[in-house]
């Protein structure tokens, strides 16, 4: 099982405190650290965060978050096996032609040790701040990856989307990892179950824990069979709470099919993080 961590970007009150986990996770023998995405966090909103019975996500406005990419080729450059994930960035209300030139190029300085987790966010005052239409954010979505995809082939890229029109250029550096990076899809919502049977390479599970994933694993096989994908070349990726659950629960999310387990950084039994890194490593040894 490889087992990661998240948020390195969160919270980080200087610059070594992303690098500091980062160097200690690979250290300890994690597979990857992950990173969270928001662009602002409003003072107030009427939004509803759907991994809250409140309701609201779990960060004041003065939170740092440090954007996903640059942290990420901060910690990139003083790590040599650990690889990185966004979990997950907000594709919607990016620049898709930007966003996979960015890629590509962290995926180019890691040495192919990217992992791009999208999603379609729920968040509908940072898409306005952004200045950006929360509405149909998920067809956005779809054709933002359509394009991205061609953008990373090295062929001639041409795409004629309903948000998306592209034609005539190419775009360099290729993602060191073939066909192309990873895109890792998060969501629970049924079309974040449909867009990964179509697109993603692999399901990021923003799960409480292995009860509540089963559940949401036979929503994503039914998903999966609509459009004649095999569910087990969904490489899928389950937040795992394991100061909760702990080492012996491993073995019940391998006979679900899980790849990989990320342990939210507040999960760690200890209010410094690189204690429980410490911990989570002897867990594991």
């Amino acid at each position: 099982m490889k087992v990661g961590v998240i948020p390195i970007n969160v919270g980080a009150r200087d610059a070594d405190r992303i690098t500091s986990l980062a160097q200690k996770a690979e250290e300890v023998g994690c597979e990857s650290v992950w990173t969270f995405e928001h662009v602002v966090v409003p003072v107030d909103y009427a939004s509803k965060y759907p991994y809250s019975p409140e309701g609201k996500m779990g960060a004041r406005p003065e939170t740092p978050f440090v954007d996903p990419l640059i942290a990420i080729a901060y910690a990139a450059a003083k790590t040599t096996t650990l690889r990185f994930g966004t979990g997950v960035n907000i594709l919607p209300q990016a620049n898709p032609l930007f966003l996979a030139k960015q890629a590509a190029s962290l995926d180019f300085v890691s040495g192919g040790r990217f992992m791009l987790g999208v999603g379609t966010g729920w968040l509908r005052e940072e898409y306005e701040a952004l200045g950006t239409p929360f509405e149909r954010r998920g067809a956005r979505f779809d054709d933002y990856i359509a394009a991205m995809k061609k953008v990373w082939s090295g062929d001639v890229v041409e795409h004629e989307g309903e948000f998306v029109k592209m034609s005539g250029f190419k775009s360099y550096p290729l993602p060191v990892q073939e066909p192309h990076l990873p895109v890792i899809i998060g969501g629970t919502a049924k079309p974040a179950f449909r867009r990964v049977a179509q697109h993603g390479d692999g399901w990021f599970a923003p799960s409480a824990g292995v009860e509540q994933l089963k559940g949401q694993l036979a929503t994503l096989k039914e998903a999966c069979e609509r459009y004649d994908r095999d569910i087990s070349t969904v490489e899928i990726t389950a937040m795992w709470p394991f100061v909760l659950e702990g080492k012996d629960s491993i073995a019940a999310y391998e006979d679900l099919g899980v790849s990989r387990l990320v342990t939210p950084v507040q999960a760690l039994g200890t209010r410094n993080p690189i204690e429980g890194l410490e911990k989570l490593g002897n867990a594991l040894a």
